[in-house]
Protein backbone atom coordinates (compact mmCIF):
# COMPACT_ATOMS: atom_id res chain seq x y z
CA UNK A 1 0.00 0.00 0.00
CA UNK A 2 1.54 3.45 -0.58
CA UNK A 3 1.20 6.17 1.50
CA UNK A 4 -1.85 8.42 1.67
CA UNK A 5 -2.31 11.65 -0.60
CA UNK A 6 -3.19 14.38 1.31
CA UNK A 7 -4.01 16.67 -2.05
CA UNK A 8 -4.59 20.56 -1.61
CA UNK A 9 -5.07 22.06 1.52
CA UNK A 10 -8.65 21.56 2.63
CA UNK A 11 -9.29 25.33 2.89
CA UNK A 12 -7.94 26.18 0.21
CA UNK A 13 -9.83 23.31 -2.20
CA UNK A 14 -13.23 24.54 -0.31
CA UNK A 15 -12.73 28.05 -1.61
CA UNK A 16 -12.01 26.79 -5.38
CA UNK A 17 -15.14 24.78 -4.71
CA UNK A 18 -17.30 27.83 -4.52
CA UNK A 19 -15.49 29.76 -6.84
CA UNK A 20 -16.13 27.00 -9.85
CA UNK A 21 -19.70 26.39 -8.27
CA UNK A 22 -20.48 30.18 -9.46
CA UNK A 23 -18.46 29.99 -12.93
CA UNK A 24 -20.44 26.82 -13.49
CA UNK A 25 -24.08 28.45 -12.61
CA UNK A 26 -23.31 31.91 -13.80
CA UNK A 27 -20.67 31.57 -16.68
CA UNK A 28 -20.76 27.91 -18.09
CA UNK A 29 -25.05 27.46 -18.16
CA UNK A 30 -25.68 30.88 -19.70
CA UNK A 31 -23.23 29.92 -22.85
CA UNK A 32 -25.01 26.31 -23.28
CA UNK A 33 -27.11 27.34 -26.27
CA UNK A 34 -23.95 28.98 -27.86
CA UNK A 35 -21.67 26.22 -27.37
CA UNK A 36 -24.69 23.67 -28.78
CA UNK A 37 -25.43 26.09 -31.62
CA UNK A 38 -21.66 26.19 -32.83
CA UNK A 39 -21.27 22.31 -31.37
CA UNK A 40 -17.55 23.98 -30.06
CA UNK A 41 -16.56 25.68 -26.83
CA UNK A 42 -15.54 29.28 -27.18
CA UNK A 43 -12.11 30.30 -27.03
CA UNK A 44 -12.86 32.80 -24.47
CA UNK A 45 -14.16 30.06 -22.53
CA UNK A 46 -12.03 27.34 -22.79
CA UNK A 47 -8.81 30.65 -21.75
CA UNK A 48 -10.74 31.26 -19.06
CA UNK A 49 -11.29 27.45 -17.49
CA UNK A 50 -7.37 27.42 -18.53
CA UNK A 51 -6.91 30.81 -16.09
CA UNK A 52 -8.82 28.58 -13.43
CA UNK A 53 -6.35 25.39 -13.40
CA UNK A 54 -9.19 23.30 -14.75
CA UNK A 55 -6.33 21.54 -16.69
CA UNK A 56 -3.96 20.90 -14.19
CA UNK A 57 -6.22 20.30 -10.96
CA UNK A 58 -4.06 16.52 -10.54
CA UNK A 59 -0.73 17.63 -11.60
CA UNK A 60 1.66 17.58 -8.65
CA UNK A 61 2.61 21.36 -7.89
CA UNK A 62 6.09 20.91 -9.07
CA UNK A 63 4.98 20.51 -12.55
CA UNK A 64 2.08 23.52 -12.38
CA UNK A 65 -0.62 21.63 -11.14
CA UNK A 66 -2.70 21.77 -8.44
CA UNK A 67 -1.92 19.23 -6.74
CA UNK A 68 -5.77 17.62 -5.77
CA UNK A 69 -5.85 14.07 -4.96
CA UNK A 70 -8.50 12.08 -6.54
CA UNK A 71 -11.53 12.69 -4.20
CA UNK A 72 -10.96 16.32 -5.03
CA UNK A 73 -10.60 15.49 -8.08
CA UNK A 74 -14.09 13.65 -8.33
CA UNK A 75 -15.34 16.24 -6.46
CA UNK A 76 -14.27 18.64 -8.66
CA UNK A 77 -15.47 16.69 -11.66
CA UNK A 78 -18.95 16.33 -9.91
CA UNK A 79 -19.24 20.13 -9.43
CA UNK A 80 -18.19 21.42 -13.37
CA UNK A 81 -20.93 18.11 -14.64
CA UNK A 82 -23.65 20.15 -13.65
CA UNK A 83 -22.45 22.12 -16.48
CA UNK A 84 -23.10 21.04 -20.46
CA UNK A 85 -21.20 17.72 -20.71
CA UNK A 86 -18.71 18.89 -23.37
CA UNK A 87 -16.85 21.46 -20.32
CA UNK A 88 -15.92 18.16 -18.48
CA UNK A 89 -14.95 16.05 -21.77
CA UNK A 90 -12.25 19.27 -22.59
CA UNK A 91 -10.40 18.74 -19.70
CA UNK A 92 -11.28 15.08 -18.09
CA UNK A 93 -8.61 13.38 -20.73
CA UNK A 94 -5.57 15.44 -19.54
CA UNK A 95 -6.43 14.86 -15.76
CA UNK A 96 -7.87 11.95 -15.68
CA UNK A 97 -6.18 9.58 -18.07
CA UNK A 98 -3.08 11.11 -19.52
CA UNK A 99 -1.41 12.99 -16.52
CA UNK A 100 -2.06 9.76 -14.59
CA UNK A 101 -0.13 7.78 -17.28
CA UNK A 102 2.99 10.19 -17.46
CA UNK A 103 2.77 10.85 -13.50
CA UNK A 104 2.82 7.22 -12.46
CA UNK A 105 4.75 5.53 -15.60
CA UNK A 106 6.57 8.04 -17.44
CA UNK A 107 10.40 8.93 -16.90
CA UNK A 108 11.59 11.74 -15.16
CA UNK A 109 12.13 13.32 -18.43
CA UNK A 110 8.78 12.90 -19.61
CA UNK A 111 7.14 14.45 -16.34
CA UNK A 112 9.02 17.50 -16.62
CA UNK A 113 8.12 17.79 -20.64
CA UNK A 114 4.71 17.14 -20.75
CA UNK A 115 2.96 17.70 -17.53
CA UNK A 116 3.48 21.70 -17.27
CA UNK A 117 2.31 21.19 -20.59
CA UNK A 118 -1.02 19.90 -19.85
CA UNK A 119 -1.45 21.52 -16.58
CA UNK A 120 -1.48 24.97 -18.67
CA UNK A 121 -4.31 23.45 -21.10
CA UNK A 122 -2.48 21.85 -24.30
CA UNK A 123 -5.25 19.22 -24.82
CA UNK A 124 -4.73 15.18 -24.66
CA UNK A 125 -6.31 12.57 -26.30
CA UNK A 126 -6.03 9.08 -25.15
CA UNK A 127 -5.69 6.42 -28.09
CA UNK A 128 -6.79 2.49 -26.83
CA UNK A 129 -9.77 1.77 -28.98
CA UNK A 130 -9.53 0.89 -32.29
CA UNK A 131 -12.44 -0.28 -35.32
CA UNK A 132 -11.78 -4.05 -34.18
CA UNK A 133 -10.62 -3.67 -30.48
CA UNK A 134 -12.22 -1.65 -27.87
CA UNK A 135 -12.52 -3.84 -24.67
CA UNK A 136 -10.88 -6.60 -26.48
CA UNK A 137 -6.92 -5.59 -26.18
CA UNK A 138 -6.09 -8.67 -27.55
CA UNK A 139 -7.36 -7.49 -31.14
CA UNK A 140 -5.23 -4.24 -30.81
CA UNK A 141 -3.97 -3.91 -34.82
CA UNK A 142 -2.32 -0.17 -34.32
CA UNK A 143 1.83 -1.79 -34.23
CA UNK A 144 5.46 0.00 -32.95
CA UNK A 145 8.37 -1.26 -34.93
CA UNK A 146 11.80 -0.63 -34.01
CA UNK A 147 13.40 1.47 -36.42
CA UNK A 148 17.03 2.46 -35.51
CA UNK A 149 16.34 4.45 -31.67
CA UNK A 150 13.16 4.81 -32.64
CA UNK A 151 9.82 3.17 -33.77
CA UNK A 152 7.15 3.28 -36.44
CA UNK A 153 3.73 3.67 -35.53
CA UNK A 154 1.05 2.26 -38.06
CA UNK A 155 -3.00 1.91 -37.36
CA UNK A 156 -6.12 3.47 -36.75
CA UNK A 157 -7.53 4.59 -33.14
CA UNK A 158 -11.44 5.25 -32.94
CA UNK A 159 -13.31 7.23 -30.80
CA UNK A 160 -11.05 9.17 -29.76
CA UNK A 161 -11.90 12.12 -27.54
CA UNK A 162 -10.72 15.73 -28.44
CA UNK A 163 -8.75 14.32 -30.91
CA UNK A 164 -9.59 17.19 -33.60
CA UNK A 165 -8.20 19.84 -30.74
CA UNK A 166 -5.32 17.50 -29.00
CA UNK A 167 -1.93 18.77 -29.37
CA UNK A 168 -0.57 15.48 -27.48
CA UNK A 169 -2.16 11.66 -27.71
CA UNK A 170 -0.82 8.78 -25.58
CA UNK A 171 -1.03 6.03 -28.38
CA UNK A 172 -1.21 2.07 -27.00
CA UNK A 173 0.16 -0.04 -29.89
CA UNK A 174 1.48 -3.85 -30.26
CA UNK A 175 5.14 -4.02 -29.94
CA UNK A 176 5.00 -7.74 -29.60
CA UNK A 177 3.06 -10.03 -31.86
CA UNK A 178 2.24 -12.02 -28.74
CA UNK A 179 3.73 -11.92 -24.62
CA UNK A 180 3.48 -12.97 -21.59
CA UNK A 181 2.33 -11.66 -19.09
CA UNK A 182 -1.25 -11.97 -20.79
CA UNK A 183 -1.54 -8.59 -22.92
CA UNK A 184 2.27 -7.91 -22.21
CA UNK A 185 2.55 -7.56 -26.13
CA UNK A 186 1.10 -3.83 -25.82
CA UNK A 187 2.90 -0.77 -25.32
CA UNK A 188 2.20 3.43 -24.54
CA UNK A 189 3.65 6.14 -26.74
CA UNK A 190 3.30 9.62 -26.38
CA UNK A 191 3.00 11.31 -29.65
CA UNK A 192 2.55 14.71 -30.57
CA UNK A 193 -0.57 15.18 -32.93
CA UNK A 194 1.82 17.10 -35.50
CA UNK A 195 4.37 14.22 -35.80
CA UNK A 196 4.34 13.55 -39.89
CA UNK A 197 1.98 10.76 -40.76
CA UNK A 198 -0.82 11.71 -38.33
CA UNK A 199 -4.80 12.21 -39.64
CA UNK A 200 -7.12 13.40 -37.70
CA UNK A 201 -10.53 12.36 -39.37
CA UNK A 202 -13.93 14.08 -39.49
CA UNK A 203 -15.64 14.70 -36.24
CA UNK A 204 -17.96 12.34 -35.55
CA UNK A 205 -21.71 13.25 -35.72
CA UNK A 206 -23.35 11.84 -32.56
CA UNK A 207 -26.07 11.44 -30.49
CA UNK A 208 -25.56 14.51 -27.86
CA UNK A 209 -22.68 15.66 -25.78
CA UNK A 210 -22.86 18.83 -28.34
CA UNK A 211 -19.48 20.49 -28.45
CA UNK A 212 -17.41 17.65 -27.13
CA UNK A 213 -15.46 16.06 -30.87
CA UNK A 214 -14.66 12.26 -31.16
CA UNK A 215 -12.53 11.40 -34.15
CA UNK A 216 -10.58 8.73 -35.64
CA UNK A 217 -6.28 9.01 -35.31
CA UNK A 218 -4.97 7.38 -38.13
CA UNK A 219 -1.31 6.66 -38.10
CA UNK A 220 0.61 5.86 -41.52
CA UNK A 221 4.82 5.49 -41.31
CA UNK A 222 4.58 7.81 -38.30
CA UNK A 223 8.33 7.84 -36.92
CA UNK A 224 8.97 8.67 -33.05
CA UNK A 225 12.17 8.90 -31.40
CA UNK A 226 12.40 6.35 -28.78
CA UNK A 227 12.12 8.19 -25.65
CA UNK A 228 8.31 8.60 -26.74
CA UNK A 229 7.81 5.33 -25.00
CA UNK A 230 6.24 6.01 -21.83
CA UNK A 231 8.37 4.82 -18.97
CA UNK A 232 11.39 3.36 -21.06
CA UNK A 233 9.60 0.19 -21.10
CA UNK A 234 7.70 -1.87 -23.74
CA UNK A 235 5.23 -4.36 -22.59
CA UNK A 236 3.70 -1.93 -19.90
CA UNK A 237 0.81 -0.40 -21.67
CA UNK A 238 -2.02 -2.48 -21.16
CA UNK A 239 -1.21 -2.20 -16.99
CA UNK A 240 -1.00 1.71 -17.75
CA UNK A 241 -4.10 2.07 -19.58
CA UNK A 242 -5.90 -0.27 -16.66
CA UNK A 243 -4.56 1.89 -14.16
CA UNK A 244 -5.68 5.04 -16.22
CA UNK A 245 -9.05 3.88 -16.77
CA UNK A 246 -9.62 3.80 -12.56
CA UNK A 247 -9.47 7.53 -12.55
CA UNK A 248 -11.23 7.54 -15.70
CA UNK A 249 -14.10 5.63 -14.63
CA UNK A 250 -14.61 7.79 -11.13
CA UNK A 251 -14.31 10.87 -13.47
CA UNK A 252 -17.77 9.47 -15.84
CA UNK A 253 -19.00 8.39 -12.54
CA UNK A 254 -18.41 11.90 -11.12
CA UNK A 255 -19.84 13.35 -14.32
CA UNK A 256 -22.96 10.73 -14.28
CA UNK A 257 -23.59 12.00 -10.71
CA UNK A 258 -23.33 16.00 -11.23
CA UNK A 259 -25.33 15.87 -14.66
CA UNK A 260 -28.02 13.38 -12.49
CA UNK A 261 -28.34 16.34 -9.73
CA UNK A 262 -28.63 19.08 -13.08
CA UNK A 263 -31.47 16.81 -14.84
CA UNK A 264 -33.25 16.32 -11.35
CA UNK A 265 -33.18 20.03 -10.08
CA UNK A 266 -34.82 20.67 -13.59
CA UNK A 267 -37.24 18.27 -13.69
CA UNK A 268 -37.98 19.45 -9.65
CA UNK A 269 -38.58 23.15 -11.15
CA UNK A 270 -40.81 21.84 -13.73
CA UNK A 271 -43.35 19.82 -11.57
CA UNK A 272 -43.54 22.86 -8.86
CA UNK A 273 -44.50 25.15 -12.49
CA UNK A 274 -46.51 22.59 -14.38
CA UNK A 275 -50.36 22.62 -12.93
CA UNK A 276 -52.72 19.81 -13.80
CA UNK A 277 -55.99 19.44 -12.28
CA UNK A 278 -55.96 22.68 -10.57
CA UNK A 279 -52.75 21.76 -9.20
CA UNK A 280 -48.93 21.67 -9.61
CA UNK A 281 -48.23 18.18 -10.80
CA UNK A 282 -45.33 17.95 -7.96
CA UNK A 283 -48.40 17.24 -5.65
CA UNK A 284 -49.37 13.87 -7.26
CA UNK A 285 -47.94 11.19 -5.28
CA UNK A 286 -46.49 9.25 -8.73
CA UNK A 287 -44.50 12.21 -9.83
CA UNK A 288 -43.01 12.53 -6.04
CA UNK A 289 -41.91 8.56 -5.92
CA UNK A 290 -39.62 9.61 -9.59
CA UNK A 291 -38.14 12.48 -7.73
CA UNK A 292 -37.71 10.19 -4.25
CA UNK A 293 -36.35 7.44 -6.43
CA UNK A 294 -34.12 10.04 -7.96
CA UNK A 295 -32.97 11.97 -4.86
CA UNK A 296 -32.05 8.61 -3.38
CA UNK A 297 -29.72 7.29 -5.98
CA UNK A 298 -27.96 10.48 -6.92
CA UNK A 299 -26.91 10.16 -3.17
CA UNK A 300 -25.58 6.93 -3.21
CA UNK A 301 -23.96 7.38 -6.14
CA UNK A 302 -22.57 10.47 -4.37
CA UNK A 303 -21.43 7.84 -1.38
CA UNK A 304 -19.63 5.29 -3.66
CA UNK A 305 -17.39 8.10 -5.66
CA UNK A 306 -16.78 9.52 -2.10
CA UNK A 307 -15.45 5.98 -0.34
CA UNK A 308 -13.79 5.11 -3.81
CA UNK A 309 -12.02 7.87 -4.48
CA UNK A 310 -10.92 7.72 -0.41
CA UNK A 311 -9.71 4.63 -0.69
CA UNK A 312 -7.97 5.10 -3.71
CA UNK A 313 -5.63 8.02 -2.01
CA UNK A 314 -5.28 6.05 0.30
CA UNK A 315 -3.27 3.25 -1.53
CA UNK A 316 -5.46 1.00 -2.01
CA UNK A 317 -6.54 -1.05 -5.44
CA UNK A 318 -9.86 0.15 -6.06
CA UNK A 319 -10.66 -1.72 -9.62
CA UNK A 320 -13.73 -3.35 -8.55
CA UNK A 321 -15.10 -0.22 -6.68
CA UNK A 322 -14.25 2.39 -9.66
CA UNK A 323 -15.91 -0.14 -11.93
CA UNK A 324 -18.63 -0.46 -9.31
CA UNK A 325 -19.26 3.75 -8.62
CA UNK A 326 -19.11 3.54 -12.69
CA UNK A 327 -21.35 1.03 -13.47
CA UNK A 328 -23.65 2.39 -10.79
CA UNK A 329 -23.35 6.16 -11.33
CA UNK A 330 -23.96 6.33 -15.21
CA UNK A 331 -26.82 3.67 -15.21
CA UNK A 332 -28.49 5.79 -12.32
CA UNK A 333 -28.14 8.74 -14.30
CA UNK A 334 -30.10 7.55 -17.47
CA UNK A 335 -32.80 6.45 -14.81
CA UNK A 336 -32.76 9.88 -13.77
CA UNK A 337 -32.88 11.59 -17.07
CA UNK A 338 -35.68 9.01 -18.15
CA UNK A 339 -37.75 10.22 -15.27
CA UNK A 340 -37.21 13.87 -16.57
CA UNK A 341 -38.56 13.25 -19.18
CA UNK A 342 -41.85 11.27 -17.81
CA UNK A 343 -42.18 14.20 -15.35
CA UNK A 344 -42.29 16.74 -18.21
CA UNK A 345 -44.88 14.41 -20.35
CA UNK A 346 -45.61 15.69 -23.74
CA UNK A 347 -43.19 18.37 -23.49
CA UNK A 348 -40.19 16.02 -22.70
CA UNK A 349 -40.04 15.02 -26.15
CA UNK A 350 -39.59 18.35 -27.71
CA UNK A 351 -35.99 20.21 -27.94
CA UNK A 352 -37.47 22.98 -26.98
CA UNK A 353 -36.94 21.48 -23.25
CA UNK A 354 -34.19 20.43 -21.78
CA UNK A 355 -35.41 17.03 -20.72
CA UNK A 356 -35.04 15.55 -24.30
CA UNK A 357 -31.31 17.04 -24.63
CA UNK A 358 -30.61 15.70 -20.78
CA UNK A 359 -31.69 11.64 -22.33
CA UNK A 360 -29.38 12.53 -25.40
CA UNK A 361 -26.46 13.21 -23.57
CA UNK A 362 -26.45 10.66 -20.56
CA UNK A 363 -26.84 7.74 -23.05
CA UNK A 364 -23.09 7.62 -23.49
CA UNK A 365 -22.29 7.63 -19.72
CA UNK A 366 -23.24 3.55 -20.11
CA UNK A 367 -20.56 3.28 -22.85
CA UNK A 368 -17.54 5.16 -22.41
CA UNK A 369 -14.61 4.19 -20.10
CA UNK A 370 -16.03 0.95 -20.13
CA UNK A 371 -19.85 -0.57 -20.83
CA UNK A 372 -21.78 -1.79 -18.31
CA UNK A 373 -21.55 -5.08 -19.53
CA UNK A 374 -17.62 -4.96 -19.54
CA UNK A 375 -18.14 -3.72 -16.03
CA UNK A 376 -20.09 -6.23 -15.01
CA UNK A 377 -17.40 -8.56 -16.18
CA UNK A 378 -15.22 -6.83 -14.45
CA UNK A 379 -15.91 -6.83 -10.86
CA UNK A 380 -17.37 -10.37 -11.09
CA UNK A 381 -13.76 -11.22 -12.15
CA UNK A 382 -12.44 -9.56 -9.14
CA UNK A 383 -15.29 -10.68 -6.91
CA UNK A 384 -14.25 -14.50 -7.92
CA UNK A 385 -10.49 -14.01 -7.45
CA UNK A 386 -11.18 -12.28 -3.67
CA UNK A 387 -13.02 -15.28 -2.86
CA UNK A 388 -10.80 -17.27 -4.27
CA UNK A 389 -7.81 -15.72 -2.66
CA UNK A 390 -9.47 -15.74 0.71
CA UNK A 391 -10.60 -19.94 0.49
CA UNK A 392 -6.59 -20.37 -0.71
Amino acid sequence: MTTANPGMDADIFEQFLDQLQRYVRERLIPAEPEVIAADRIPDTILDEMRDMGLFGLTMPEEYGGSGMNIAQYVETIRVLSYALPAYRSITSINLGMVCSAIKHAGTEEQRREWLPRLATGEIASFGLTEPGSGSDSAAMQTTAVRSGNGYVLNGTKRYITNAPFARVALIMARTEKDALPRNGHISAFIVPMDTPGIAVGKSDRKMGQAGSHIADIVMDDVHIPGDALLGGVEGKGFQTAMQSLDNGRLSVGAASAGYARRILDTATRYATERKAFGEPIAQFQLIQAMLADSEAEIYAAECMLADASRRADAGEKVLMKAAAAKMFASEMCGRVADRCVQIHGGAGYLAEYEAERFFRDSRIYRIYEGTTQILQLVIAKAMLRDFAAGAA
